[in-house]
C-alpha cells in the first residue's frame, strides 16, 4: 500500500500549488453476490430467416423441401433453420403446415431475432457505501493487513441482502457487455440472487490545499476500482468540507 500511496502523492503534487494536508487509509465493505439468470441473444434477423417467416406467413408449407424449392436454398440448410425456429418458438407445426407463433410474428415485425441461452451464474460486488454494484478491477492487489473501516458506513445498508432487480440486471449487462456486430446478449430474467460474504476493500484518502485558489478538496483512491472514486469524494466533501479549513489551515 505504501508504494501506491507514494505514487499517488507524487502525482497529486505535480502541481506546485497543491499541498497534501491529510492522508488516511480506510476500508469500505463489499458484499459478494451470486446471481443466476437467463440470458438471451438478441440480433438483427438475417435475410434468410426473414424470408422463411414471410413465406410461412403468406402460404401453406408442410416441409423444408417445399421452402427450399421456393427460396432456392439447400434443403438441409432450410431444415436446420426451421428446426431452430421451432425450438425457439417462432414457428410451430399445425395441421401439417408450418405456422408463425405470436412470438414469431412479433420478432418478424421488429426484425429482431431473440434466442434463449442456457442459464448462467455470475458474481457481482455490491458496495453499501455507493448503494450500487461496482465493476471491479480483476487485477486489484491483495492486502495482508487492512486499515480501519470507513467512518461513514451505513450499518443497515451493510447488512443488505436484497437488491433491486433493475440494479442487478444493469450490473450483469455491464459485466457481460459484448462487442459483436449486430448482436447483443441481454438478461431476460433473474432466477436467483444470493448475498454471500462481505470483504473489506482499502481506499486512500488525501485532503489537499490549492494555495493559488485558496481551496481545500479531497481525493479518494478506490483500490478495488483502481481509480479515483468521485462518489466517496463527494460524500466526504458534503460531510466534512466546512471543518477542513479550521482543522488543517489554522
Amino acid at each position: 500500500m505504501s508504494k501506491l500511496q507514494q505514487r499517488l502523492m507524487r502525482e497529486l503534487q505535480e502541481n506546485r500549488n497543491i499541498k497534501i494536508v491529510k492522508t488516511a487509509e480506510w476500508c469500505i465493505p463489499i458484499r459478494t453476490v451470486s446471481v443466476t439468470y437467463e440470458p438471451v441473444r438478441r440480433s438483427t434477423m438475417d435475410v434468410l430467416m426473414t424470408m422463411l417467416l414471410l413465406s410461412i406467413q403468406e402460404a401453406d408449407f408442410g416441409s423444408a423441401q417445399e421452402l427450399s424449392e421456393l427460396l432456392l436454398v439447400d434443403p438441409l440448410f432450410i431444415d436446420d433453420l426451421v428446426s431452430l425456429m421451432i425450438r425457439v418458438n417462432l414457428v410451430k407445426s399445425e395441421e401439417q403446415f408450418y405456422r408463425l407463433t405470436e412470438k414469431g410474428q412479433q420478432q418478424l415485425e421488429r426484425g429482431i431475432f431473440e434466442e434463449e441461452l442456457e442459464v448462467e451464474t455470475s458474481t457481482l460486488y455490491f458496495s453499501p457505501c455507493h448503494q450500487s454494484f461496482l465493476t471491479i478491477d480483476i487485477n486489484h492487489d491483495e492486502y495482508d493487513e487492512l486499515p480501519e473501516l470507513y467512518r461513514y458506513i451505513d450499518k443497515e445498508a451493510e447488512q443488505q441482502e436484497q437488491f433491486e432487480e433493475s440494479l442487478v440486471i444493469a450490473a450483469l449487462q455491464e459485466v457481460n457487455a459484448e462487442e459483436e456486430e449486430n448482436s447483443q446478449k441481454i438478461i431476460s430474467k433473474i432466477v436467483q440472487t444470493e448475498a454471500q460474504q462481505i470483504n473489506d476493500s482499502p481506499c486512500l484518502e488525501f485532503v489537499l490545499y490549492d494555495r493559488e485558489q485558496d481551496l481545500l478538496f479531497v481525493r479518494v483512491w478506490n483500490t478495488l476500482l483502481n481509480q479515483w472514486d468521485h462518489h466517496l469524494e463527494q460524500q466526504l466533501t458534503n460531510k466534512e468540507q466546512l471543518t477542513w479549513r479550521e482543522q488543517y489551515l489554522t
